[in-house]
């Protein structure tokens, strides 16, 4: 094989830090129950806040995440999300987030997340991964509308903190 013909080797992924976004769950969950296609819950976003070296604000009540999970093998439960939110910027701004993502929760874990008198287990005992997509008319913040970002979560007294990196 000549060396023009040789396979190129794909650039590395690279990010950057978005922005931290915390979503204050209010109510707690909804658990819709377990169908055929898993047990399906509901997280109301009841408000929170997002802040980053470019975009800072607040989150606006209304949106939720769908989630449903199932085993993974004897040992942990594996979850997907479905979520939807409008952020307003500090500037007046809206910004519509959707994403998905996955969980895998160890069961001890899970344990010690229905229990609010036992604090939350540290975040690197699970995981909590999503891929926001963002929609904007605003003119400021059009340059969220061409990116891919990915988020690592985790569960807070509040709802949920993701720390959002935007793919370069």
């Amino acid at each position: 094989m000549t060396e023009e013909n040789q396979p190129q080797v794909p650039r590395a992924l690279a990010s950057r830090h978005l922005c931290t976004v915390e979503f204050e769950v209010g109510g707690g969950l909804v658990a819709i129950g377990a169908s055929p296609f898993g047990d399906q819950r509901l997280g109301y976003i009841s408000g929170g806040r997002f802040f980053g070296p470019r975009i800072n604000g607040i989150v606006l009540p209304g949106g939720g995440n769908w989630s449903r999970s199932g085993r993974l093998g004897d040992t942990a439960s594996v979850g997907t999300f479905d979520a939807r939110a409008v952020w307003q910027t500090d500037d007046g701004d809206l910004v519509y987030l959707s994403y998905t993502g996955r969980s895998i929760i160890p069961d001890d874990v899970r344990a010690t997340f229905a229990d609010p008198a036992v604090p939350d287990a540290d975040p690197s005992r699970y995981y909590l991964r999503i891929a926001p997509v963002f929609e904007t008319a605003s003119a400021r913040y059009g340059w969220l509308n061409g990116l891919l970002a990915v988020g690592v979560g985790e569960r807070t007294a509040f709802g949920v903190r993701h720390v959002i990196h935007e793919v370069l």
